[in-house]
């Protein structure tokens, strides 16, 4: 299966050779739309002149950091905040696993410490944490014991609840309106 979440063919890509530009692209999925966060992988990638390390990003400058992705058009709303949760993250690669993303999933036993691993991520809480998992598992086949259960409602097959589900345009109009639905449900309560 090919990932499809930019909506664009060099970045998403880009998503699906690597592991880092798509932990990057999920954690930049937060207030601006799901095809822009998972861009900005591609785009940072494009500014450095090749693909993204987390050994590199760690290392850089912070405030170079952030001016790189707040060139128009800018990775992010807010890039300067995320720049910082970029480089975070990568220092917590570099740290844990070697500057080697995959080594969370392919070292991990079960489900349960994928999750406890992907939780500990920073930018990453339970819910950004198990929709990951859940796109590990439904488009890229990583799918260690209990995975479904340890992604919750984001495991379930045939759901479209997040960008775990999102495998063309399609599927990605209809996360969005099951995304406006639950609003409109939450916002009836």
């Amino acid at each position: 299966m090919r990932i499809q979440l930019a909506q664009r063919s060099e970045a998403d890509e880009l998503l699906g050779r690597s592991p880092l530009a798509l932990l990057v692209g999920m954690l930049l999925d937060q207030q601006i739309p799901m095809e822009w966060a998972f861009t900005g992988p591609y785009t940072i990638s494009q500014r450095l002149g090749h693909d993204l390390t987390a050994a590199e990003i760690a290392s850089y400058d912070p405030d170079a950091f952030a001016a790189l992705l707040a060139e128009k058009p800018a990775v992010h709303r807010y890039p300067k905040s995320m720049a910082a949760r970029v480089q975070q993250l990568a220092a917590y690669l570099v740290e844990n696993y070697d500057g080697r993303p995959e080594l969370i999933w392919a070292e991990a036993q079960d489900g349960h410490e994928l999750l406890k691993r992907l939780m500990a991520l920073p930018g990453y809480g339970k819910q950004k944490a198990q929709i990951f998992l859940a796109l590990l598992g439904k488009q890229l086949g990583v799918q260690p014991s209990g995975w479904r259960e340890a992604a919750g409602l984001y495991g379930e097959e045939g759901s479209h609840r997040s960008v775990a589900d999102v495998v063309d345009a399609d599927s990605l109009a209809r996360v969005r309106e099951a995304k406006q639905e639950a609003k409109r449900a939450a916002k009836a309560r």
